[in-house]
């Protein structure tokens, strides 16, 4: 079941993402975050753009939202994407509905132009992107440090009026 997400689903949320924290380069944020914290950023992000939860087995399992890819005003019909599943619950098409889910919502609301990033190497991910209609349209080499390595970024982009 996917379902807009509240600050009640914190914690699970905050549970699935602080793995990819602690063990990954997926996220270039280097210290867990809290179930407050997450609260902070569900709450932040409801306030204007969507962000969806996936249920299974009676607990949250994946989730996807939407922020401003920038904050000038011209770019208000541009968002950035993220979309993340517990490690438990792999390779089941969640982050496929989850994203069709975001994407129907956000054409709803008008927006125009979605964009993912995707710290390389991630083949899941690329693979996900565009297996959702994303084209490739940026690669920075070096762009972020993390576990004492540098981390190439890809950016890849969906036009909602090419539908």
């Amino acid at each position: 079941m996917i379902r807009p997400a509240t600050v009640y689903d914190a914690p699970a949320i905050a549970a699935i993402y602080n793995p990819y924290i602690a063990a990954t380069t997926i996220s270039f944020e280097e210290a867990p975050v809290s179930d407050r914290e997450m609260a902070e950023r569900i709450a932040g992000v409801t306030a204007n753009l969507p962000w969806y939860v996936f249920e299974a087995d009676g607990k949250v399992v994946g989730y996807a939202y939407a922020t401003p890819w920038r904050t000038r005003c011209a770019y208000r019909l541009s968002v950035e994407t993220s979309v993340y599943i517990s490690s438990d619950y792999p390779r089941r098409g969640i982050g496929t509905q989850l994203y069709r889910t975001l994407l129907d919502d956000l054409r709803q609301r008008g927006i125009t132009v979605v964009i993912g990033g995707i710290a390389l190497p991630n083949a899941a991910s690329v693979a996900l992107h565009e297996r959702m209609g994303f084209e490739k349209v940026a690669h920075f080499k070096k762009v972020g440090r993390k576990f004492d390595r540098w981390i190439d970024v890809g950016y890849w982009e969906y036009l909602m009026n090419d539908d």
